[in-house]
């Protein structure tokens, strides 16, 4: 069934071919039984081969429908994406190098099209297996029910997990060494009603390619943001939600600081991203490694730096607050709305409000934005009733671009993401406000004539760089 120029193509249709296949012979499946299998073809790049070919591949009779090369090539840049490693590197690489190992394989599949997370789901009558793009789950294979216990078996034995276990959710890590790809895995199990459902985040990236000049703050952002850190003591906070991109925003920062005359420690959970230079420990909450405890220990080891994956309770707080007043620089996340929120959300944990007004040096707050393909982004007219009820404007907004989906961004109309920033630097007159509990968010927002996370989002949306259905939920919690 032929929509909007491509061929839908079901979960179970589409993994019957991988990308390499799919590109190589220029074909899509159609449908398949137990004797044959067939597929669309360009019928203008057909030499009477392909069909000899792939009957020998797939051990199959073959069954050919020419079909217009143009709908025939939407199809598969919608369903079958490249590397973007090998677009990035301007090379043919030998893209995901086919085992009989179905995991393995979609492993690779996952880091070559730079899948943030990898979900295996298990349903009363099937499983599924979704990968993360972009922020956004994507449908890539239909399992069938007696397949998946032994996936799952197989991901616990590559992390060390119990397979005899099946009550109790687990948590575990694979180390992929494998063909000169090598990078970290986080594996989370967890039982549901049909099965257990496995969650691997993929970790490990070099934050050496991390350029805190490339991740979305405005110039005048980036002045306040560079001047905070690089004081010598005190604590810089970044806010947002899980995903929100606050760790690379961290290592970003990190990267700054790294030299030989430096001591970084750091504790996360888990460990993103790999540094040289930077002594970086794995959190074990089931060993009595916390925050907390890893943070009692970094101050005898002589550090200048100290970056905490998460402030979680109020004794992470209060360690953090004392390793500021002690004479270190302290990087941390935190889970607030806002950047004032912050501030908030410490008093909450019973931090006295004294200690913050004097230790921290700077709060930020960050979302990821989806940013729109210049190759297709459509203009068009704009509505103001789009936005938010509870959201007004400072300004007009005539024209906007919608998302259309072009071969460049696989049709789905997007291309990379960016960050949008809040970020406030704390003076003598917030101090004060702080000490004396004065918390009116819009009020200081105005006063200072800082940037909201809204008007930073709204500055993107002007610019035709994303659309109103990403900036949204942005708009909506202006409040």
């Amino acid at each position: 069934m032929i929509e909007n120029g491509h061929i839908e193509l079901s979960t179970e249709l589409q993994q019957l071919l991988t990308p390499e296949q799919a590109w190589h012979y220029f074909i899509i499946p159609k449908y398949t039984n137990i004797a044959t299998l067939g597929l669309y073809i360009d019928g203008d790049k057909q030499n009477g081969h392909e069909k000899d070919e792939l009957e020998i591949l797939f051990g199959k009779k073959i069954e050919l429908f020419p079909i217009d090369g143009h709908v025939l090539r939407k199809t598969l840049s919608k369903y079958y994406r490249k590397s973007e490693k090998q677009n990035k590197r301007g090379r043919q690489v030998d893209s995901i190098k086919r085992s009989d190992d179905f995991l393995t394989n979609l492993i690779y599949e996952a880091s070559e099209i730079e899948s943030s997370d990898i979900h295996l789901e298990p349903y009363e009558e099937q499983c599924r297996v979704r990968m993360r793009i972009d922020g956004k789950l994507v449908e890539r294979y239909i399992l069938k029910k007696k397949d998946y216990p032994a996936l799952v078996n197989k991901v616990k034995i590559k992390s060390n997990l119990d397979i005899a276990e099946k009550r109790l959710p687990q948590d575990g890590r694979i180390f992929f060494n494998n063909n000169g790809e090598h990078f970290d895995i986080r594996v989370s199990v967890l039982p549901t009603l049909h099965g257990e459902k496995v969650v691997l985040r993929l970790l490990g990236k070099d934050a050496a390619q991390i350029d805190i000049g490339h991740l979305g703050m405005s110039r005048y952002q980036m002045n306040i943001f560079l001047e905070a850190v690089k004081k010598p003591h005190g604590i810089i906070l970044i806010s947002g939600p899980t995903g929100s991109g606050k760790t690379t925003t961290l290592y970003a920062t990190l990267k700054i600081l790294n030299n030989e005359l430096t001591n970084i420690l750091t504790i996360e959970d888990p460990i993103e991203y790999t540094l040289e230079g930077i002594n970086q420990v794995q959190l074990k909450e089931s060993i009595g490694l916390t925050f907390a405890s890893a943070l009692r220990t970094f101050l005898r080891q002589d550090p200048d730096i100290i970056m905490l994956g998460e402030i979680r309770d109020g004794e992470t707080a209060r360690m953090a607050v004392r390793a500021a007043l002690t004479g270190h620089l302290v990087l941390s996340t935190i889970h607030t709305n806002s950047a004032w929120g912050t501030i908030s959300r410490l008093i909450d944990m019973e931090v006295p409000p004294f200690l913050l007004a004097n230790t921290i040096n700077l709060s930020a707050a960050q979302r990821l934005v989806r940013l729109l393909c210049p190759e297709c982004k459509k203009k068009e007219s704009f509505d103001p009733s789009m936005f938010p009820k509870n959201f007004k404007p400072s300004y007009q907004i005539i024209n906007h671009y919608i998302p259309v989906g072009c071969e460049s961004c696989y049709y789905t109309g997007y291309k990379g993401r960016s960050a949008v920033y809040e970020i406030i630097p704390l003076d003598e007159e917030l101090s004060e406000a702080i000490k004396e509990k004065r918390l009116d968010y819009h009020g200081f927002m105005k006063e200072k004539n800082n940037q909201t996370l809204a008007d930073q989002a709204m500055r993107l949306f002007e610019n035709g760089e994303t659309s109103i259905e990403e900036i949204y939920n942005i708009l909506m919690n202006n409040f």
